[in-house]
């Protein structure tokens, strides 16, 4: 919490405790480890007040351009970029919680629950207030599986109501959670 607290800006550090919280009570729900999944909810925001061209600077250094909506949309990258540097600066070698870090914006496929808990618990937190928050809080603590669905879908419908572009990982995301889920097969 401390590297957190020194990193961000108090409004983006609010926004961390809020998921960290949430993530720790929907651990508990699921039966998931609430001390993990609060540190991956810590550290998953730490590269989001980088400047943007700087955000694709790194992710260019380190490889870590996939599509090319990284480059185009480069708020995504700093998932990844906390993720890689987690990795290879500080020594953490605890892959899931690298993996709920790295996607917590854009999801993907075959994510482990750990994952899903931290994509649905960053869009969901109790800071958040828009529309429909709480039945995704409700689904969430329903089903993590269909309620990660249900905030996949939210933010699709978001998106394209908004007329924003949406990343092909997050369409990869929504397949694979509907193909789980037996939705559309």
């Amino acid at each position: 919490m401390d590297l957190a607290g020194r990193t961000l800006s108090a409004r983006r550090f609010r926004h961390t405790l809020g998921v960290a919280s949430l993530a720790e009570d929907l651990a508990r729900r699921h039966g998931l480890d609430p001390a993990r999944a609060r540190y991956a909810a810590l550290l998953h925001d730490l590269a989001k007040e980088i400047p943007e061209k700087q955000q694709v600077c790194l992710a260019q250094r380190w490889h870590l351009i996939r599509y090319s909506e990284d480059e185009s949309c480069p708020s995504v990258l700093h998932g990844p970029l906390v993720s890689y540097w987690l990795a290879n600066c500080c020594g953490l070698a605890d892959r899931d919680i690298l993996a709920a870090i790295a996607h917590h914006t854009l999801g993907a496929p075959n994510m482990s629950r750990l994952e899903m808990l931290i994509y649905s618990a960053d869009l969901a937190e109790p800071g958040r207030e828009f529309p429909q928050v709480d039945n995704l809080r409700q689904a969430l603590y329903h089903s993590l599986e269909k309620g990660t669905l249900t905030c996949v879908e939210h933010t699709l419908h978001y998106l394209e109501e908004s007329h924003r572009p949406i990343h092909p990982l997050t369409r990869l995301t929504h397949e694979d959670l509907r193909r789980r889920h037996g939705f559309g097969t």
